[in-house]
């Protein structure tokens, strides 16, 4: 059975992992009561109901891959003050019922067809939807020259660290390219590496020459002044406004 109106319809999915990523974000994997297809790149409403019938609701992307329609991998980062990723922290466990919807979302997503030249960029846990296209790239076995650009705070925040290093060893056409805001302890075994510094246009000049050639597309996902910089970086090489794909959260 396949879910035939996916964006309308709540769902209740049921919780079958939970993985502690990183110190403040958790991986939950969701198993869906119907094979429901959704792209690379597209999101899920999620809903808490109390049962004095308070609603809470927010939005997650998928970070797992197309290739599987029975379930969604959700990465979820505590904040503070937030209702929503505070419960599933602290109260979400194997077995757990979720209510949820979608996949929503049509802009910042990624055809399995795309075989241009590619770069990626994240802050954060706006990697969620990025690994999800990588993940489908692997699936698919694309060889187009792809790089991803992964800003966050600390070595310790690196979201699917070993599965990126992993990646960017096996895979010749696939650059990683990461940067901490904070020092680092230097144990990243890696020459596209960067310390105490942020994304910047000198950064994405030689992402570009690691990929021979402007992108023919660009996806950004993070905060909302780190998107808009970023996006104007790339808008100031010549890339056309429609090839910039942007997903922002936050202030």
């Amino acid at each position: 059975m396949v879910n035939t109106d996916p964006v309308r319809d709540w769902q209740i999915a049921t919780v079958t992992s939970v993985h502690v990523e990183t110190p403040r974000v958790k991986l939950f994997r969701l198993e869906l009561p119907a094979n429901t297809r959704f792209r690379a790149g597209q999101y899920f409403d999620v809903r808490l109901t109390a049962p004095d019938g308070y609603q809470a609701q927010r939005s997650y992307s998928v970070s797992s891959s197309p290739s599987d329609p029975s379930m969604i991998e959700l990465a979820i980062e505590l904040i503070s003050d937030g209702e929503m990723s505070a419960y599933f922290h602290e109260f979400v466990e194997l077995g757990d019922q979720i209510e949820l919807r979608g996949p929503i979302g049509g802009h910042f997503t990624l055809s399995q067809n795309f075989i241009q030249p590619l770069l990626l960029i994240a802050g954060g846990t706006g990697l969620a939807p990025v690994i999800s296209m990588l993940r489908q790239r692997q699936s698919v076995e694309t060889t187009a020259p792809t790089v991803l650009m992964f800003s966050t705070r600390t070595e310790a925040d690196i979201l699917f660290r070993e599965e990126l290093m992993q990646l960017s060893e096996q895979d010749t056409n696939f650059h990683l390219v990461i940067t901490l805001t904070r020092s680092a302890s230097g144990e990243i075994p890696m020459e596209t590496y960067f310390e105490n510094r942020r994304i910047d246009r000198p950064m994405i000049d030689s992402a570009i020459n690691l990929l021979g050639n402007v992108p023919a597309r660009a996806y950004i996902c993070g905060g909302s002044g780190f998107v808009e910089t970023i996006g104007n970086h790339l808008l100031d090489i010549g890339m056309r406004h429609d090839d910039v794909r942007t997903e922002r959260f936050g202030p």
